[in-house]
């Protein structure tokens, strides 16, 4: 099976969508050290909470081989369906590109990656939250 294309989406294109369609979902794929230590997207001013599904875990970086049914397990209560615009987000953008493509395979419709992800690419000094990412472009977040 070849690659899938996905649709990439800046952060603040991401944060119109997420505002903008009541049943848009944000799906954060980071590790449960990341969403504690380094933050979460704070989607509450507009009446939503980012789904969290680990896409591997730490600290072995093991795929998480039940992703797409833990992630499909999540969607149903909230009423999240195949036709959802899904909004894939982790630290900058390659995880999440991985968990769009699975959920696309698995038959769903609308899987957008957040390009830059929570964190964006590294510096010249190698630190991340400085050049892009949801932190640094002064979308709502908080500490976990």
């Amino acid at each position: 099976m070849g690659e899938v294309h996905i649709e990439s989406v800046s952060v603040e294109e991401a944060w119109t969508r997420l505002k903008g369609d009541a049943g848009s979902v944000l799906i954060d794929v980071r590790t449960i050290a990341e969403w504690a230590y380094v933050g979460l997207p704070d989607l509450s001013a507009i009446g939503k909470r980012p789904v969290l599904v680990e896409w591997q875990g730490f600290p072995d970086d093991r795929l998480n081989a039940a992703f797409v049914e833990r992630l499909t397990e999540a969607l149903t209560p909230i009423g999240a369906d195949r036709n959802s615009e899904l909004l894939f987000i982790c630290r900058s953008g390659q995880r999440s590109l991985k968990a769009a493509q699975a959920m696309t395979a698995a038959g769903y419709a609308c899987c957008r990656n957040v390009a830059d992800g929570f964190e964006g690419p590294l510096d010249p000094n190698r630190h991340r939250g400085q050049l892009g990412g949801w932190k640094a472009k002064g979308l709502p977040w908080a500490q976990g």
